[in-house]
């Protein structure tokens, strides 16, 4: 029994060694092995942005803000938001296919919505607006047959195909533009002009062939707007 006291000495002193804490420097291979947690992204919180926000939520527009994502190179969704639908002086105009856009952008077109497209298709075509489709906001690409940047790759554009009214009429860019009746085209023509107004770069069909379908409103204008 006396020569068994050693050897069970040495067995609590083993035991006792395993049972501290991993240094800095001796890890555990699963330890060691893990990859980093990525931090969550998140919503721009620059004074700039929270006035964005607030404004924004002044016109009653159904929205939500998006955290803030960096995708390749010159590509990137600052301060952006979710645009579901807007107010019109007597309801509400929902918006289709619309990704992120920029919440300055977002802002100029809910202004834009109200009063330059649903009180023109009142005005000229005698209903309401219930919805705008667009073709999207967000993509990364660069200007056709160039190698400058869209303004799509970071959010700051829209392009809209078709305005739908209160009375079920479908007014598209495609079919409107240059076909539909004289009130359709003169509302279409109406709207393009307005949006010269309020975003600091505006094309259409008559653009080129690369509009022909469409209506691409660009930025928050700041002086003169390139209109075309």
């Amino acid at each position: 029994m006396l020569r068994a006291a050693p050897a069970l000495a040495a067995l609590l002193a083993l035991a006792a060694c395993s049972a501290l804490p991993e240094s800095a420097g001796e890890q555990s291979s699963s330890s060691r092995d893990r990859p980093p947690q990525a931090a969550a992204p998140q919503v721009s919180n620059n004074p700039q942005a929270r006035q964005c926000l607030a404004d924004l939520g002044l016109t009653q527009a159904s929205f939500a803000p998006l955290p803030d994502q960096y995708f390749s190179e010159g590509c990137s969704t600052l301060n952006t938001v979710k645009l579901s639908s807007v107010r019109s002086d007597r309801a509400s105009i929902t918006l289709s296919n619309l990704g992120p856009v920029t919440c300055p952008v977002a802002d100029a077109f809910v202004a834009w919505a109200r009063f330059g497209v649903d009180r023109a298709a009142r005005q000229l075509l005698g209903s309401g607006l219930r919805s705008i489709e667009t073709m999207g906001s967000y993509s990364c690409r660069n200007v056709g047959g160039s190698g400058r940047r869209s303004a799509h790759a970071s959010a700051a554009a829209v392009d809209i195909g078709a305005f739908v009214l209160e009375d079920g009429r479908r007014i598209s860019v495609l079919g409107g533009w240059h076909g539909g009746s004289a009130a359709e085209r003169e509302f279409l023509r109406v709207v393009h002009r307005s949006a010269c107004k309020r975003f600091d770069t505006v094309l259409g069909p008559d653009y080129n062939s690369a509009h022909h379908d469409h209506l691409h409103v660009e930025g928050v204008i700041g002086g003169k707007s390139y209109c075309r």
